[in-house]
This record gives structure tokens, C-alpha cells and sequence, in this order.
């Protein structure tokens, strides 16, 4: 019994919840899930305010950084180069997402320990790669920026971060077993890493973006690349013998213990801003732009103008919406600017003698 007077009495709060959150219908008025505002607009291109498409490219040096053969050597520099084009898309002020293609070529050099050491000398390996990737993209300076009306911001800190695959191509020489020689016969060593699921690397990084016009950004961006592959920088498959102590394969992937050999590049590059529209997301803050507002609707004078078009009856009632411009003077009106007639009796209170009692024009208001 108590159950069925629960579910009685819980039946029309529960059919008023799911009428309340329903979503309308109507396009002329916002509801629960709406913004909130009144002018309701359709989410298409047609009603965006920003351009958030770009197109970025860029260049600049590759060195192969944490691995068996590196590019910083013996207190020496051994140079490489990378460039880069991406395909950019601003989802909101603060994320980004961009699908990259960058190739590039690093050189680096090692030397094995002891005999073999001295046997082979100074080896040198080269490794030429391609990559493709879909990297995320945060900007920290909008979402850390200080809440400021007043001073347009033109640098951006950007944070990266991304997957991908690559190919590479790898060589490595010494004056020992991987050399060209025909008798006994050696060549250098070669490794080729075709693109595909084995060849997954990861990537991340920062970017400084200054905002050159409303079509151009440029950016000095520097990524660490992490490879997940002991081959990457050209030292050779590791194999049975590479753990023998008693062999003598040269171990130039055993160098290091990490097994990942990773890079690092440090490039210069441009954003050419597609659309029609004055800003890009990227370079659009809410919290700003919503305080810059605040802030001009406190510094702005508006002057009202009362009574536009004058009182020309001198009634109280300005002409603007004044219903009777020729009010007798010294009659009573109401906020229409019409005069009084108390008794309805068609005399205005002005002339009528007899206000609370209707009477004939003929008889100044009063009965006869």
C-alpha cells in the first residue's frame, strides 16, 4: 500500500523532469542546452567569428641526441638537417590538432671500447628518415594567460605533443669490418626500416609563435623524437653474438644500454592562416575579450535624449509618445498624455463642475 502512494505521488514529479530538460524544438528560443542567449544561431561555417585552418612549414637542424652513435662527438658538432609541412586544425582557443609530414637526416659517430676500438677507429653512421603524424597541439599562453583588457598579446608559448610512423634509411663505416673492401670482402652496414606498424615513434615539444599579420605566423619550435628502435641511429641489429663476450662482431648497438635511440630537432617555420575572417583562434582569448567589453561599457558616456521632439502642450507627457498634443494647459492627463475625465461623461475634469457625477457638455458636467 505505502509502495503504490510512492509511486503515485513520485508519477507527475518524474513526467514534470523529463519535460523540463526536454529539448525544444524551437529555433527561435534557447533552452537547458542552448547557450543561454537569445540569438540562437545554426553551428556552421556561415556563423563562425575565427579562421581556425592553417598550413605550416619549416626547417632547420637534426641531431641524433640519446643513442649508441650521436651527433655530439668528441666536443664536435656533427650536423644534420629537417623540414617539416603540417596540415593544422584550431578546435578551440586553447587545442589544436595537425597531421605532419617531416624528413630529415642526422650524421653520428661513436667508437667501440678497446681492441675492436682501435681496430675500427671513429665510425660514422648517417640515417635519413620520413615521418608522418598526428601531433596535438595545446597553447599554454591561453590557458595561463593574465586576464588583461587592454593590451593585445602577439607571442604564443605552444606545447606538443604527437604519434606517428616513420622509414629510415641507415649507413655505418669504419675502418674495420664495415668498410668497402674486396678481400676479405666488407661493405658498410645498411639497415632499411620500411613505414608500417613495427615503425611507430613518438614525439613531443614546444613552439614560440609570434603573430606576424592576420595571414601569418612565424615560430622557432624545437621536438625531442623518440624513436622505440635500437637500429634508428645506424649501430646494427642486435643478435646472439652481440651478447657474447668471446665474439668479435663489432657491438656498436651495445654501446649504450638504452634501446631506443631518439633525436632531437630545433626548427624555424611558418603558419600561413587560411579564411576570410580578422583573427585566428589560436590568437583569440574569451576571458579577454570578455573583460574588454566589461571595460568599454564602463568608460563609455551615453547621453540619453528626453523628450526628442519637445512637449508642445506644455503637459508633462513628452510629443514622442504623446496620444493628445493640444492639451488644454492646467488640465490633469494621464501618463498617455490624455486629459482626465473622471465621470466618463465626456467633459475633461478642467471644465467639469461636476466630476464624480456624469452630466451633459450643455450643463458644464453636471446633472441637470
Amino acid at each position: 500500500m505505502k509502495l503504490g502512494l510512492l509511486l503515485l505521488a513520485a508519477l507527475p514529479i518524474a513526467t514534470y523532469a523529463q519535460d523540463s530538460i526536454a529539448v525544444s524544438s524551437y529555433d527561435e528560443y534557447p533552452n537547458t542546452f542552448s547557450s543561454g542567449s537569445a540569438n540562437v544561431q545554426p553551428f556552421n561555417n556561415k556563423a563562425r567569428k575565427f579562421n581556425d585552418w592553417s598550413i605550416s612549414v619549416g626547417g632547420g637542424a637534426a641531431f641524433m641526441v640519446h643513442a649508441d652513435l650521436r651527433s655530439f662527438y668528441d666536443k664536435k658538432v656533427n650536423w644534420g638537417y629537417n623540414s617539416y609541412v603540417s596540415i593544422d586544425k584550431q578546435i578551440t582557443h586553447v587545442v589544436g590538432v595537425s597531421l605532419i609530414y617531416q624528413r630529415g637526416e642526422t650524421t653520428q659517430k661513436a667508437q667501440l671500447d678497446g681492441a675492436a676500438g682501435i681496430a675500427a677507429g671513429i665510425a660514422e653512421a648517417n640515417t635519413k628518415f620520413n615521418q608522418i603524424a598526428l601531433m596535438g597541439d595545446v597553447n599554454f599562453s591561453n590557458l595561463l594567460r593574465r586576464v588583461d583588457n587592454l593590451s593585445p598579446y602577439r607571442w604564443a608559448f605552444h606545447g606538443y605533443a604527437g604519434i606517428g610512423l616513420m622509414s629510415y634509411n641507415t649507413s655505418l663505416h669504419d675502418n674495420n669490418e664495415f668498410r668497402w673492401n674486396t678481400t676479405p670482402p666488407r661493405i658498410p652496414l645498411f639497415i632499411k626500416q620500411k613505414m608500417d606498424i613495427n615503425s611507430i615513434y613518438y614525439q613531443f615539444g614546444v613552439g614560440l609563435k609570434y603573430n606576424v599579420s592576420k595571414l601569418i605566423d612565424i615560430e622557432a619550435r624545437t621536438m625531442y623524437i623518440i624513436s622505440g628502435d635500437d637500429e634508428f641511429d645506424g649501430g646494427g641489429n642486435a643478435g646472439p653474438a652481440d651478447y657474447d663476450p668471446t665474439s668479435k662482431v663489432s657491438k656498436y648497438n651495445m654501446i649504450s644500454k638504452r634501446r631506443s635511440d631518439n633525436a632531437w630537432t630545433v626548427n624555424l617555420g611558418v603558419s600561413f592562416k587560411l579564411g576570410k575572417h580578422l583573427t585566428h583562434l589560436a590568437w583569440h582569448d574569451p576571458l579577454q575579450e570578455t573583460y574588454s567589453r566589461i571595460h568599454t561599457l564602463e568608460n563609455t558616456n551615453v547621453d540619453f535624449v528626453v523628450c526628442e521632439k519637445g512637449d508642445q502642450d506644455n503637459d508633462g507627457v513628452c510629443d514622442d509618445w504623446d496620444r493628445q498634443l493640444d492639451t488644454p494647459a492646467g488640465a490633469r492627463v494621464d501618463g498617455a498624455g490624455v486629459a482626465l475625465d473622471m465621470d466618463l461623461d465626456g467633459v475633461i475634469d478642467l471644465y467639469d463642475k461636476c466630476v464624480t457625477v456624469p452630466g451633459p457638455v450643455e450643463n458644464a458636467g453636471c446633472p441637470k
